[in-house]
């Protein structure tokens, strides 16, 4: 029998991850995840599911809620990507990895049925992911869409509530152009009968989600009508909030996107309420206050060091980046240092257009085959405007950037979520 890191290897190498390979990982259809879900015994019909979509925001969304109604006592699965450091991140029950064992013995006794299918490696971990939910009686499993939502394999569910936190660029190669094609596949999710939160909308989406809800019959709530927060002050690390049904809650979290977040978390926890969840008022706050330690969500406006204050953030499409940029234009520091990689099939050109000209870059990649080269990046970046040097990988990216600072700079390591994943797997 193959260890737990041969078997990662193997993963890798039989059906290369999309965060590896880019769009060579992607397949389009739901036949092979179908194939898999009925060999496995339809797994995923046997706990409840919570579907979250959308460019930005479903991680932290569903790690939310996951925190809350774990605390509210229920068994939560947790299914999120990508990984940052483990590939046994993708699965958690209230907040605890899938043992090493598990995934082992998983592709031991499955690999004979799915090597000839051909499976890409999100359709293989979705049907692992929903399998190991099975197995541990989860009450109920918080899944987040990978790519789109109409032919990404997570929709093979029948979810008691929909989730769609936003719209923006994002995989245009998939998705489409235009805000209404991506708004088209990310509705994909919206099912028959099942109520969906919209967390945010331009007029050409809400569009899109309306007509999409009343074909289907489906109860759509507009985070944005809710109005369920009154405001979002930060407060330490993270924001307190002053909310129309819970009072004040402490958010954890702090990264500017997290006020919008907090809005589409609270509309959700609203409506899951209504169809009969015990979700109590202790929960809630404990969830905000506690979601990093309850489901190890990393990587989300995350402070790694101080003297200099050094923070990390995986947004890497432009929706993520618009917030990180006002997030550093508000920084308070002698001078701001970003250590800066990106992938090579993202919009490179109308991120680096918003990136502070005032700061100090330390261009890198991460370790994977899609990061753009470093001396590519710089030189591309140069054309706006963008002044710095560049490094082979992200710590000796950020060894030069702590080297150069003083105690007051502020120190800024993102650009790409693979870009953070190096960081916490070689602090």
């Amino acid at each position: 029998m193959m260890t737990y890191e041969e078997t990662v290897t193997y993963l890798y190498n039989c059906a290369p991850p999309f965060q590896q390979v880019g769009g060579a990982a992607y397949k389009e259809g739901l036949s092979t995840t179908i194939a898999l879900d009925n060999h496995l015994g339809n797994p995923h019909c046997r706990f409840r599911t919570i579907h979250v979509a959308g460019t930005n925001g479903k991680g932290s969304t569903s790690h939310t809620i996951a925190a809350i109604l774990q605390e509210s006592g229920y068994k939560v699965g947790l299914y999120t990507s990508p990984h940052l450091i483990d590939f046994r991140e993708r699965m958690r029950v209230n907040g605890i990895v899938a043992p090493k064992e598990y995934v082992v013995e998983f592709v031991e006794r499955h690999r004979e049925f799915f090597e000839p299918l051909n499976p890409s490696f999100f359709e293989l971990t979705t049907a692992m992911a929903f399998n190991y939910f099975a197995e541990q009686e989860v009450d109920i499993a918080v899944v987040e869409v990978g790519l789109g939502g109409r032919l990404d394999c997570t929709n093979i569910i029948t979810p008691k509530l929909c989730i769609i936190t936003n719209i923006s660029p994002d995989h245009t190669q998939f998705l489409g152009n235009t805000l209404e094609e991506i708004a088209t596949e990310k509705a994909g999710i919206i099912k028959c009968g099942i109520p969906v939160v919209i967390g945010e909308t331009t007029e050409a989406t809400e569009k899109v989600f309306r007509t999409k809800a009343n074909e289907v019959g489906a109860p759509i709530i507009f985070t944005e009508d809710e109005e369920p927060l009154i405001s979002a002050t930060p407060k330490g690390s993270g924001f307190e909030y002053s909310t129309k049904n819970h009072g004040i809650i402490n958010g954890e979290l702090g990264g500017y996107c997290q006020e919008k977040n907090a809005a589409t978390i609270l509309t959700a926890i609203e409506r899951l309420k209504q169809d009969g969840y015990n979700i109590t008022e202790d929960s809630i706050r404990k969830g905000f206050t506690s979601v990093t330690k309850l489901t190890g969500l990393m990587g989300r406006w995350q402070t790694i060091g101080e003297r200099p204050r050094t923070v990390c953030d995986a947004g890497h499409n432009i929706g993520g980046i618009e917030y990180i940029v006002k997030q550093l234009k508000a920084q308070e520091c002698d001078t701001l240092r970003i250590v800066f990689g990106m992938v090579s099939d993202k919009d490179i050109t109308s991120v680096l257009k918003m990136l502070p000209k005032e700061a100090t870059y330390y261009f890198t990649q991460a370790s994977i085959k899609r990061a753009m080269p470093a001396a590519k990046l710089q030189e591309k970046a140069a054309a706006f405007g963008l002044q710095g040097r560049h490094y082979p990988n992200v710590k000796s990216a950020l060894s030069a950037a702590k080297t150069d600072s003083a105690a007051n700079d502020f120190i800024f390591v993102g650009g790409s979520c693979f870009v953070v994943a190096d960081l916490l797997a070689n602090p």
